[in-house]
């Protein structure tokens, strides 16, 4: 088959992006196909040497993202490269990747792509809207307030924050990933928790603030609609911010998660019924906390979650026996499938 992997993009998970599409191409390229290693912030010029790029090992600076004009993403879907794509494999985190920009891009063109399609692309990085769903559908996340940019500084909104969701808090952006922008108050400073929400704002025109749950961190895999094994998470210190997640030896995966089987069952179902919910497709990853009391708190779907052979769908897979390059052929066969019943 002639497959473009899209990776890199215009978002603050630019170079995760990157290492996830170096390991898709070179997976897919075992499996014999005719590969295209494809960058849509780079515009019409798109095709990229993934072999040979050097990829930092950091998150990068907001002028190494955000420079590349939007325009760019256009004009890379609307190339002659696509001409003779018969499915594209995505692998763009965050903002202009897996919000729905991209996916509807690829279907003007008429390409089948892995993953959710723009709805529930769209639905699912927004965290505020994803909640919403969740509530209304019986599923328990932790109870959360909007701050917008107006309540910078109003120091008797953030008291009425903390006086309703505790002195222990999350504040992130809403429509973010990779912990981009995160940061956990533990103590309840007003101060802290306006100078969260000052770094959130600057990832989005809408942060979130929730009530941290005590416990554990565990995450759910999802391929077509069957949950894989769960993982727990456990960094050695801090939470599992961004340098926590990509840097080697900061944090320990435990898969199998150790709880009881009630428990599993129970939290797999959950994002099962999450992932249906929302729309989502294909393949998607839900992330929970597990608190002291074994209830499990949904705390958002990834619909493009990370995609190195190391990365946590693919280790929960590897735990059945999946390795690396059949769950890439698994994922794009679920894309070719929706791709025929649509046309039915």
């Amino acid at each position: 088959m002639n497959i473009a992997v899209l990776f890199g993009g215009i978002s603050p998970e630019r170079f995760v992006s990157m290492n996830g599409g170096k390991a898709v191409v070179q997976a897919l390229r075992t499996l014999g196909h005719n590969v295209y290693p494809i960058d849509p912030a780079l515009g019409a010029d798109c095709i990229v040497d993934i072999d040979n790029i050097d990829i930092p090992n950091r998150a990068p600076t907001k002028s190494e993202w955000s420079n590349f004009p939007l325009r760019n993403l256009i004009d890379c879907i609307n190339s002659s490269i696509f001409d003779n794509i018969e499915v594209a494999f995505l692998v763009l985190h965050g903002i202009n990747g897996e919000d729905g920009k991209i996916q509807a891009l690829l279907e003007c063109r008429g390409i089948p792509y892995t993953g959710s399609n723009v709805k529930a692309s769209a639905l699912s990085i927004d965290k505020i809207a994803s909640k919403l769903i969740f509530n209304a559908t019986g599923i328990m996340t932790p109870p959360w307030i909007i701050a917008r940019k107006k309540e910078v500084g109003n120091y008797e909104f953030l008291a009425t924050v903390r006086a309703e969701l505790g002195s222990k808090l999350v504040v992130k952006p809403n429509d973010q990933g990779s912990s981009v922008g995160v940061k956990i108050i533990s103590d309840g400073n007003l101060d802290d928790i306006n100078q969260a929400m000052v770094e959130a704002l600057e990832y989005s025109n809408i942060a979130l603030i929730e009530q941290f749950i005590e416990g554990r961190e565990i995450t759910v895999g999802i391929i077509g609609e069957e949950a894989l094994p769960i993982i727990e998470i456990a960094p050695q210190e801090g939470f599992y911010d961004y340098t926590n997640k990509y840097t080697k030896g900061k944090s320990l995966y435990i898969c199998p998660a150790d709880i009881s089987e009630d428990i599993e069952e129970f939290t797999k179902g959950i994002a099962e019924t999450a992932f249906i919910e929302l729309g989502c497709s294909g393949f998607a990853r839900a992330d929970f906390r597990l608190s002291e009391e074994g209830q499990p708190y949904i705390m958002e779907m990834n619909t493009v979650p990370g995609f190195t052979s190391t990365s946590l769908v693919p280790m929960a897979a590897k735990e059945l026996g999946i390795e690396f390059p059949e769950l890439c052929q698994h994922i794009l066969d679920i894309a070719m499938e929706k791709k025929n019943e649509q046309k039915i």
